[in-house]
């Protein structure tokens, strides 16, 4: 069952951290970020505090600070072996000394060591770093402030930074005060958020500057996250940031870099066959955690409970023709079909009633075996594979799996879904851009299946071609590509390049950069209008580090720009103290940041006979601690359960029950003839949906389409005509 974890010592006494105070700064699509932690060290001896923390994989951290008293402490990068030896030298000789570094297994977790820190000495550590904000089905951009670090699936004989920190119950000790400052080149309409606000305020009078903060003594007890809402969400748009003052030009640090952000369209023609191709498998979670509630709420619907309406709704809106098979994977793995088989009525029933019988009663999670049986598979000729994975991302070999979806970006493109509080974003983020898909974190009281279903519609979309970046700029100024070639394009979901701006001056010089793709013979073009006067520095850039050079390369420009990567650590040392700390050092393990844990005990590699006897106990028990009451039938999900794999529907006493009639009051009020009754029901589900549930299109949109695809291949079939008032598209 899920528990929380306060900040606890190894003698499972609270941590003395005082507070947490974050100050976000949001420039379009970019935050730049400064968590600070205040903390003092009540014991009678000289203590080394060790946080494991989460953070955003797509996060880059380019300051640490540390203040003991009234020093301050400005950490340097350095090679991560080398600040490791530099740090144990620091606190062997009494010396303070603070080390922030990332994990080896994955990039969102990280672990931050203080150390000799005196008897009843105080300290703050502020750590500050960038980050993209993702963009949400609704065109929301979306901000997280990750307070859950859920323990990673680690096979016996293995290590992982997170299985570290120990999980005990108790509540969160502390407060956490959040301000978050926008500044858009279109007015921001609202921001919302999973905890409460105070009132958002506008900076300026064209709305384009404004400031929101959290509400007074928030407690710390979940993932924080905000969505902002922008007029234009989809406006094209350029940052140039200058080169460091003092750096020779010609270096990475020494010249401009532009970030460009574009929103690419991509629509098929009403004729294209393409819905009718691809072969789709969908990899889902069984582990023992997907029991676990969608967030702390108990109430909540459990992760596989949302999985399993997921893939009901996606069995219904996949396109006759089309290849599909589902996998579950735990501790083992198992698959509805040896292989993908055609999608018919017969197997899409198959499936239906194999969904439905789903549960996370698999172990642990270890996802190689299926990806590497998916891949050992043959692709079907002129049915390109997608792959949709849903997970919690409780996984210990993050790069291990990132890798080998990597190895076969070639034959596929992997759509990947996060669920609940705490899902690793090392492995959502890393599959589906190794894979040339698109990632998706569902947490909260969101629904997942308008998140799955605008990724359904970029695997049906038609693949860009051709591929170009063209610039209209003056001759003397060199263009140098710091970002992968852009290889996949989907419906306005936007294209982050960046490039190093070599010989131009300071003045206005007006130029443009467009984005060129091919699609379905058709050229398109996304262009932006450009200033070359950089901006201030702002570092928004630096996170492609660990991307653009191979790990040699990486070291020197890490350590060049300030900004940590994979292969380097912060290392900061108090050189102001010349009197050693006095008294025996105690290790003190801090169980996470901000900081509790969700934890599941059917996800955890037993270590001991006790702990064997207790899980053998736990699942051979019903879950009555994690298994919630059977919810009532959603009527959206029971209408779209009785469609038929065609998109039809029969005139049946389930449906009439849905639209509040009995089977015979619907066939009596048929304009048509009695064969007809399928097209009469069809066309009566469709208008259910848009009349019930309009608010839910995103969720429903693929299964009226088919539905009203097939009303009108029906040959001799007036019946649709009539309702051509209904606008029914």
């Amino acid at each position: 069952m899920a528990t929380t974890c306060g900040l606890r010592t190894l003698k499972n006494e609270p941590v003395p951290l005082k507070s947490v105070s974050v100050e976000v700064d949001v420039q379009g699509h970019v935050a730049s970020v400064n968590s600070t932690l205040q903390y003092e060290n009540q014991e009678s001896n000289p203590v080394e505090a060790i946080f494991i923390f989460p953070m955003d994989s797509n996060a880059a951290v380019y300051r640490f600070l540390a203040r003991i008293g009234d020093v301050e402490i400005e950490a340097q990068v350095r090679e991560k072996e080398k600040a490791k030896e530099e740090y144990d030298d620091a606190i062997s000789s009494g010396q303070e000394a603070f080390l922030l570094e990332e994990s080896d297994e994955s990039s969102d977790v990280f672990r931050l060591s203080v150390g000799s820190l005196p008897p009843g000495q105080t300290a703050s550590v502020t750590v500050g770093y960038v980050s993209e904000l993702a963009v949400q089905a609704d065109h929301a951009l979306r901000f997280c402030l990750p307070a859950v670090l859920n323990p990673r699936y680690t096979p016996p004989g293995s290590s992982s930074m997170t299985t570290e920190a120990s999980p005990q119950a108790g509540d969160v000790p502390y407060t956490l005060s959040l301000t978050m400052n926008i500044y858009t080149p279109s007015f921001v309409q609202t921001v919302e958020s999973n905890c409460p606000l105070t009132p958002l305020a506008f900076l300026s009078q064209d709305k384009t500057q404004a400031k929101v903060s959290l509400a007074p003594g928030h407690r710390f007890d979940r993932d924080v996250e905000l969505l902002l809402y922008y007029s234009e969400p989809h406006q094209p748009m350029a940052i140039l940031e200058a080169g460091q003052p003092g750096v020779q030009s010609g270096s990475l640090m020494g010249d401009t870099v532009a970030m460009l952000s574009f929103y690419p369209v991509i629509e098929a023609e009403k004729s294209s066959h393409v819905a009718s191709s691809g072969e789709f498998i969908f990899l889902v979670d069984r582990s023992g955690s997907m029991e676990c509630p969608m967030n702390q709420n108990s109430g909540d619907k459990s992760r596989i409970s949302s999985a399993r309406d997921t893939l009901l709704l996606l069995l219904k809106s996949l396109p006759l023709g089309c290849y599909f098979n589902i996998y579950g994977f735990g501790s083992k793995y198992e698959s509805f079909f040896p292989e993908s088989v055609e999608y018919t009525q017969a197997t899409m029933e198959s499936a239906v009633e194999m969904v439905k019988s789903m549960e996370a009663d698999l172990g642990g999670t270890v996802i190689l075996p299926p990806l590497k049986n998916i891949y050992s598979k043959p692709c079907l000729p002129s049915h390109p594979r997608q792959l949709f994975v849903f997970t919690d991302g409780e996984v210990g070999n993050t790069k291990e799996v990132i890798n080998l979806v990597k190895s076969h970006a070639h034959s596929h493109r992997c759509f990947t879904f996060g669920i609940g509080e705490g899902a690793s974003s090392a492995l959502v983020n890393g599959m589906a851009e190794g894979g040339s898909g698109h990632p998706q974190f569902i947490t909260g009281s969101e629904r997942m299946q308008p998140k799955v279903m605008q990724s359904l519609q970029y695997a049906l979309n038609p693949v860009a071609k051709d591929i170009a970046m063209k610039w209209n700029i003056p001759a003397e100024v060199s263009v140098t590509p710091l970002s992968p070639p852009v290889n996949v394009l989907f419906n306005l979901k936007r294209v982050i390049q960046y490039f190093q701006l070599t010989g131009q001056n300071a003045s206005n010089m007006s130029s443009s950069v467009s984005l060129h793709y091919i699609v379905e013979d058709k050229p398109f073009e996304n262009k932006i209008s450009l200033n070359l006067k950089p901006d201030a520095d702002n570092r928004y850039w630096a996170w492609t580090i660990d991307v653009l050079v191979r790990p040699k390369r990486a070291v020197e420009l890490s350590i060049q720009s300030g900004v940590s990567s994979s292969y380097t650590a912060f290392i900061g040392v108090n050189r102001e103290n010349k009197e050693p700390v006095q008294g025996p050092l105690q290790r003190r393990l801090m169980a996470a940041r901000r900081l509790f844990t969700f934890a599941s005990p059917y996800d955890s590699a037993p270590s001991s006979p006790q702990q064997i006897g207790t899980m053998t106990a736990l699942l051979r028990t019903p879950h009555q601690s994690v298994c919630q009451p059977k919810e009532p039938e959603d009527p959206m999900m029971e209408l779209i359960g009785l469609q038929r794999a065609d998109g039809s529907w029969d005139l049946q006493q389930s449906l009439a029950s849905i639209l509040g009639k009995q089977e015979e009051e619907v066939v009596k009020a048929s304009p048509g003839k009695p064969e007809f009754s399928s097209v009469w029901a069809t066309v009566l589900a469709v208008l259910w949906l848009y009349g019930h549930k309009a608010e839910s299109r995103d969720e429903w949109q693929f299964v009226a389409t088919k539905a009203m695809t097939w009303v009108r291949a029906q040959s001799g079939i007036e019946l649709f005509h009539s309702f051509t008032h209904i606008h029914i598209h």
